[in-house]
Order: C-alpha cells, then structure tokens, then sequence
C-alpha cells in the first residue's frame, strides 16, 4: 500500500513511525491530522480503524468545525458505497453536506441540482431516484422551487 500511496506524488506522504510503542500510531495520526485540518480546511478526514478510541479526537474535531469521522471500513464511507447499497438517509446527508458546503455556489435551477446531485454518486444515480431524493428534501424545507429556480432553506 506504502508503494502505491508514493505514486501518487505531492498527494501522499509516507511517513514512519519513529519509535515503536503501544499508541504511537495513534499519535502520530493525531498529529498529522491537526497539521491537515490547519493546512487544508474545507477538507473531510475519514479515520479508518476499528480503535473506538479515536471517537474522542474526532468528536472534538467536529465540535473545533473540522469535518472528520471514523469508521471501521472504507466500504462504509457514505461516499464510497455505491449508490444503490447506501440507505436513504446517508444519501439526503450526502446532498445536503453537498449543498451546505456550496454555499453561494449551490446549483440554482432544478436542473442543475438534478444533475448535481446524481453525479455525487458512483455509479451515478438514475433520474428517478434523484428525483425521490429531492422530494423529499424540499418536503423538508431543505428547498423551495419557484418556476425553475431553487432557493435554499441552509446557512451559507
């Protein structure tokens, strides 16, 4: 795995543990992680590992505003998943994390969202699943249409 990370370039970084111990993985991690979260602020950190004990760090992560959370598997990244295995409501919180993280920039027409939304999926969502989702996010208040146009009910 280290070989194929280092092919990536710039992107990836191998770094060794200097000294072996019981929790110097962990730190090491953490440490990283804070670098990141500094450097790169829009990013999401995905912790894969079974160690619970990492639900601290990433709980204090989300309560300092940085997008972090950890699971057991890289299977069970909502992104991940493919779009017909994820339940309905890690695809409304993939749209609407989506929406939220756009601000301004969120699509203004229905359109656009439509299409939006399908590509945030792999494989890519049919028409009328995209369609449900969508309905019931407005059945939420999440959107309203008027015409064509969409207005958004989240904080910029």
């Amino acid at each position: 795995m280290a070989s194929a990370l280092q092919a990536l370039g710039p992107r990836a970084e191998y770094v060794r543990v200097s000294a072996p111990g019981r929790n110097a993985l962990d730190f090491h991690i953490a440490y990283y992680l804070g670098r990141l979260a500094i450097t790169e602020p829009e990013a999401y950190f995905h912790v894969i590992a079974l160690d619970k004990g990492y639900d601290p760090l990433i709980e204090h992560l989300k309560a300092k505003g940085i997008h972090a959370s950890r699971y057991a598997d890289v299977k069970d990244i909502p992104i991940v998943r493919t779009a017909d295995s994820a339940p309905l409501d890690d695809k409304l919180s993939i749209i609407i994390a989506y929406l939220v993280k756009r601000g301004a920039q969120r699509p203004g027409s229905v359109k656009t969202l439509t299409t939006s939304a399908a590509a945030l999926f792999q494989p890519k969502l049919g028409e009328p699943e995209v369609q449900r989702l969508l309905a019931e996010l407005q059945r939420n208040g999440v959107f309203t249409v008027a015409g064509n146009k969409v207005t958004y009910a989240l904080p910029d």
